[in-house]
């Protein structure tokens, strides 16, 4: 199928809770250009350069999400053109993010990457490291000053990429004991706590089943890379 079937295609099988996030890192201009064209509005990508690169080029309604790990020297190329952050893998690049946008003017929202699969390589943080930065956050004025600029809206994660749907789900499962944990505390300076962001291309009918309001979409929307 096309690019266009293959979006009109998921966003059918989507509830309208959950927003679909087209994954264009390592695609062309043309193949972004050519979902933006379908009606797709929010785009991801994974790496700074080619953030900026396609940015400059492609029409100036896209929503651009960054997904990747993102390095401290590398901030700057992404804050000012992406609307979310889902990474936030460590208090440190929370902290940096924080103090950039606030010199620079700049509001991003930002997500916690949680840890929830087995394969050691992925990024994040645990559920109890989460839930002690934002007990500090809430707690030390110096702290939530330097985050003043930044918006904490929610947790991304990413399963183990198996095949056992109940291992995913069971896994998923973590991703909304946090929330549920982190809704109950109540913390005031979340007040757009409202995004879960899991599901991809591989799980995302699981991820739309369980609650999630973004999935991350790339293969099953621009094929292979």
């Amino acid at each position: 199928m096309s690019i266009k079937e293959n979006i009109l295609q998921i966003n059918k099988e989507l509830p309208p809770s959950t927003k679909l996030v087209a994954v264009s890192k390592f695609k062309p201009v043309e193949a972004v250009q050519e979902a933006y064209d379908a009606g797709q509005r929010i785009f991801a990508e994974s790496r700074p350069q080619e953030l900026k690169q396609k940015v400059e080029v492609l029409p100036k309604d896209i929503e651009w999400h960054f997904i990747g790990h993102l390095q401290t020297n590398k901030i700057k190329m992404v804050v000012p053109y992406t609307t979310l952050i889902h990474s936030i893998d460590s208090e440190r690049l929370l902290v940096e993010v924080g103090e950039y946008a606030r010199r620079n003017n700049y509001h991003p929202g930002v997500l916690l990457e949680l840890h929830i699969a087995q394969e050691e390589t992925k990024q994040g943080f645990s559920a109890d490291e989460i839930l002690d930065l934002l007990d500090r956050i809430a707690s030390d004025g110096e702290l939530r000053d330097k985050l003043s600029n930044i918006s904490v809206r929610g947790l991304m994660a990413m399963a183990s990429f198996v095949d056992d749907q109940e291992q995913i789900r069971s896994e998923f499962s973590k991703l909304l004991e946090l929330r549920d944990e982190i809704v109950r505390r109540n913390y005031p300076f979340l007040d757009s706590f409202t995004e879960l962001s899991f599901g991809m291309s591989g799980d995302y009918h699981i991820a739309a089943s369980m609650g999630s309001t973004m999935v991350r979409i790339g293969t099953s929307i621009f094929g292979s890379r």
